[in-house]
Protein backbone atom coordinates (compact mmCIF):
# COMPACT_ATOMS: atom_id res chain seq x y z
CA UNK A 1 0.00 0.00 0.00
CA UNK A 2 0.88 3.64 -0.37
CA UNK A 3 2.11 5.94 2.06
CA UNK A 4 -0.47 8.08 0.76
CA UNK A 5 -4.22 6.90 1.07
CA UNK A 6 -7.10 9.00 -0.09
CA UNK A 7 -11.43 7.91 0.70
CA UNK A 8 -13.34 8.82 -2.02
CA UNK A 9 -16.34 8.66 -4.20
CA UNK A 10 -16.31 8.68 -7.75
CA UNK A 11 -18.69 11.56 -8.57
CA UNK A 12 -16.90 13.94 -6.03
CA UNK A 13 -15.56 16.79 -8.25
CA UNK A 14 -12.68 17.14 -5.16
CA UNK A 15 -11.88 13.80 -5.06
CA UNK A 16 -11.09 14.35 -8.43
CA UNK A 17 -9.22 17.49 -7.97
CA UNK A 18 -7.13 15.72 -5.13
CA UNK A 19 -5.79 13.04 -6.77
CA UNK A 20 -4.93 15.50 -10.20
CA UNK A 21 -2.93 17.57 -7.58
CA UNK A 22 -0.81 14.49 -6.62
CA UNK A 23 -0.61 13.57 -9.39
CA UNK A 24 0.90 16.57 -10.84
CA UNK A 25 3.55 16.42 -8.01
CA UNK A 26 4.52 12.78 -8.71
CA UNK A 27 2.84 11.51 -5.89
CA UNK A 28 1.70 7.85 -6.03
CA UNK A 29 -1.26 7.44 -3.65
CA UNK A 30 -3.63 4.06 -2.19
CA UNK A 31 -7.27 5.15 -3.78
CA UNK A 32 -10.38 4.00 -1.32
CA UNK A 33 -13.67 4.20 -2.68
CA UNK A 34 -15.70 4.20 0.51
CA UNK A 35 -19.54 5.06 -1.79
CA UNK A 36 -19.96 1.17 -1.49
CA UNK A 37 -19.07 -0.32 1.87
CA UNK A 38 -20.85 1.82 4.44
CA UNK A 39 -19.15 0.42 7.28
CA UNK A 40 -15.59 1.84 5.63
CA UNK A 41 -17.23 5.28 5.06
CA UNK A 42 -18.27 4.89 8.67
CA UNK A 43 -14.96 3.92 10.33
CA UNK A 44 -13.22 6.87 8.32
CA UNK A 45 -15.83 9.56 9.68
CA UNK A 46 -14.97 8.13 12.95
CA UNK A 47 -11.54 8.31 12.77
CA UNK A 48 -11.56 11.71 11.46
CA UNK A 49 -14.64 13.61 12.21
CA UNK A 50 -15.44 14.65 9.06
CA UNK A 51 -18.15 13.31 6.79
CA UNK A 52 -16.99 14.71 3.52
CA UNK A 53 -14.65 13.12 1.29
CA UNK A 54 -11.95 13.23 -0.42
CA UNK A 55 -9.98 12.23 3.08
CA UNK A 56 -6.43 12.52 2.22
CA UNK A 57 -3.56 10.88 4.85
CA UNK A 58 0.09 11.37 4.15
CA UNK A 59 1.78 8.40 6.35
CA UNK A 60 -0.54 8.74 9.31
CA UNK A 61 -1.05 12.05 9.70
CA UNK A 62 -4.40 13.24 8.45
CA UNK A 63 -4.45 16.05 5.37
CA UNK A 64 -8.04 16.36 5.79
CA UNK A 65 -9.81 17.20 2.56
CA UNK A 66 -9.08 18.79 -0.94
CA UNK A 67 -9.36 22.57 0.55
CA UNK A 68 -7.06 21.16 3.38
CA UNK A 69 -4.27 19.38 0.69
CA UNK A 70 -4.51 22.64 -1.73
CA UNK A 71 -3.69 25.53 1.32
CA UNK A 72 -0.90 22.81 2.53
CA UNK A 73 0.48 22.73 -1.11
CA UNK A 74 0.48 26.68 -1.24
CA UNK A 75 2.22 27.02 2.22
CA UNK A 76 4.70 24.46 0.64
CA UNK A 77 4.47 21.74 3.25
CA UNK A 78 3.02 19.07 0.87
CA UNK A 79 6.82 19.37 -1.19
CA UNK A 80 8.48 18.77 2.24
CA UNK A 81 5.87 15.88 3.27
CA UNK A 82 6.30 14.36 -0.56
CA UNK A 83 10.20 14.40 -0.27
CA UNK A 84 9.75 13.03 3.65
CA UNK A 85 7.75 9.78 1.87
CA UNK A 86 10.78 9.47 -0.56
CA UNK A 87 13.84 9.45 2.08
CA UNK A 88 11.90 6.38 3.48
Amino acid sequence: MSSITIYTKPTCPYCVAAKSLLEEKGARYTEVRVNDNPALAKAVREQTGRHTVPQIFIGEYHVGGYDDLRALDDDGGLVVMLAGLKDN
